[in-house]
């Protein structure tokens, strides 16, 4: 080679091959996943779990995107580096290297390169056609066919990355040029260098393992927040909760305390602004409820006097109807029948005024209930009306209060007489249901039209009546309302259902205060 001639290197970086690190795909998620988020019932569970996926997400993409470019930094630094010091020891061998090199030249080439890079753990591979020539060994498997013919054929150095046994290496291919003043022409020598990139790679395994750190880091802190947050936030809500609670046991007086200016202070003084209103409503409510009451019982009780009087003097026109003309005996038992019937009302409302003053007792007796029952049907002549399914008397003692209980059963069998049709059947039977308490059942049947559907949830209402189209009426719509007060009284329950084959049936449970054993029932059937 003349001293004219200068020989050089072209070191035009190309990517020859495919890198050798290759993302793997993401992965879908997890079936159960969004099953597992919807269960999630607590809002602090949600907040938590909002927090962390936004900084899960935050934090992996920051990494992703900080673990590109600091890889691809760190890798082009480093292939930078390598392949101009490269380019710089093969232009210093070129130059002494003839035109038809044989494997000597090669090999001293290939020295020089190594001792102007002694320390760098290089390894080199000339080549001549078929003349090779490299060192510190002969193993240069890493060089790609296609790494090969893009060095054969260009004049630009190529680039490769690979990875081989979990070990990454970069491999430089550079072909030998001469400058003719023109265009760069190929020698046919070519240079190959393949060095390991372990430190570099250390450098990312380093940069992941702070990323993965900093998400750890990043994910704690989230946690952190979402609970201070969701500690600020549910905080107003615990408390609206609480004071709802308490509203709505009775204590209208509860009020939040407001603390800030955000929605949640706004959710506070609403609530507060309802809760005065309430108060005020449900306070005039009682105070007219009260008025009511009041009204009631004082004019049942102002009553009282002047239908006593009335009646003693209906008993004495009655005594002397015989002695009248035909129409003065009926205005006679007209107002007899009216005075009766108006004394009735105002006994029923002095009863139910005792029920709302709390103030009704139970006069508690230790009696035989069948006896009860027998002269109740007896006194008032129905004995003959209703047929009975009764336990033999003497066995069924308990403690009651018997006016009240001779209520319930003149109003139940009454209201059958009068609304239902015969037969009229009365069954009472000890339910064993509950071995330490048992209940006396008592049931009233008739044979009638049945209770209307749409009056059933009012049945026990007071001043009710299912037939409102009839004005005048011997019920007042306050005797099945009594009747529940005293059952209830008892700590008993009472309920009305219709049979499937036509007719109503009342069902009373008291009950059983001693420990009696279930009776054996006689069934007394007596017709009409």
């Amino acid at each position: 080679m003349s001293g004219k001639e200068s020989v050089r290197a072209c070191v035009r970086e190309r990517q020859a091959a495919a890198p050798a690190h290759v993302s793997e795909p993401a992965r879908s998620p997890q079936p159960g996943l969004a099953r597992v988020l919807f269960s999630l019932r607590s809002l602090r569970s949600r907040l938590v779990v909002a927090f962390v996926l936004v900084a899960m997400v935050s934090a992996l993409g920051a990494g992703a995107l900080a673990f590109r470019e600091a890889r691809t930094g760190v890798l082009q630094q480093n292939q930078d580096s390598v392949i101009r010091r490269f380019r710089t020891s093969v232009d210093a061998a070129a130059a002494y290297m003839p035109r038809a090199p044989s494997r000597t030249h090669l090999q001293k080439a290939v020295n020089q390169v190594l001792s102007a890079n002694q320390f760098q753990g290089w390894r080199v591979l000339a080549t001549y056609g078929n003349v090779r020539a490299s060192a510190p060994s002969a193993d240069f498997d890493k060089i790609s066919p296609q790494l090969r013919r893009s060095v054969d054929t260009k004049r630009a150095a190529v680039f490769q990355r690979v990875n081989t046994d979990g070990r990454p290496y970069l491999v430089v291919g550079m072909p030998v040029t001469y400058d003719n003043g023109q265009e760069d022409e190929l020698s046919g020598v070519a240079m190959y260098l393949v060095v390991s990139q372990k430190a570099e790679q250390g450098y990312v395994d380093a940069i992941v393992s702070a990323i993965e750190h900093a998400t750890v880091v990043a994910l704690g802190l989230a946690v952190f927040l979402a609970l201070l947050a969701s500690n600020g936030v549910l905080r107003p809500v615990g408390a609206l909760r609480r004071a709802t609670g308490r509203m709505a046991q009775g204590h209208l007086d509860i009020r939040l305390a407001v603390r800030g200016s955000d929605e949640l202070a706004d959710l506070s003084q609403s609530f507060n602004h309802m809760a005065q209103a309430l108060e005020l409503s449900v306070a005039e409510s009682r105070r007219l409820e009260a008025q009511a009451r009041r009204f009631v019982a004082d004019v049942s009780h102002e009553l009282r006097t002047p239908l006593a009087a009335m009646s003693a003097v209906t008993d004495v026109l009655d005594g002397n109807a015989l002695h009248v003309n035909r129409d003065t005996g009926e205005a006679l038992r007209f107002i007899s029948e009216g005075t009766t019937r108006l004394n009735v009302l105002v006994n029923d409302l002095m009863e139910i005024s005792r029920f709302d003053a709390g103030v009704a007792e139970l006069s508690l007796d230790d009696i035989d209930l069948i006896e009860l029952v027998q002269h109740t049907l007896t006194t008032r002549g129905w004995q003959d009306r209703v047929t009975t399914r009764l336990p033999r008397p003497g066995v069924l003692r308990t403690r009651v209060d018997p006016r009240r209980i001779d209520v319930v059963m003149a109003n139940l069998i009454g209201n059958a007489l009068r609304h239902g049709a015969p037969p009229v059947h009365l069954a009472i039977d000890v339910s064993e249901a509950q071995a330490q308490a048992p209940w006396v059942v008592i049931q009233v049947t008739d044979n009638g039209p049945g209770i209307v559907e749409d009056a059933m949830p009012h049945i026990f209402e007071r001043f009710y009546k299912v037939d409102t189209t009839r004005v005048r009426s011997e019920s007042s719509g306050l005797g099945l309302a009594i009747t529940a007060e005293n059952v209830r009284l008892h700590g008993g329950r009472i309920s009305a259902a219709n049979l499937a084959g036509g007719g109503a049936v009342f069902t009373v449970r008291i009950p059983l205060r001693r420990d009696i054993a279930a009776a054996d029932c006689t069934s007394t059937e007596e017709t009409w």
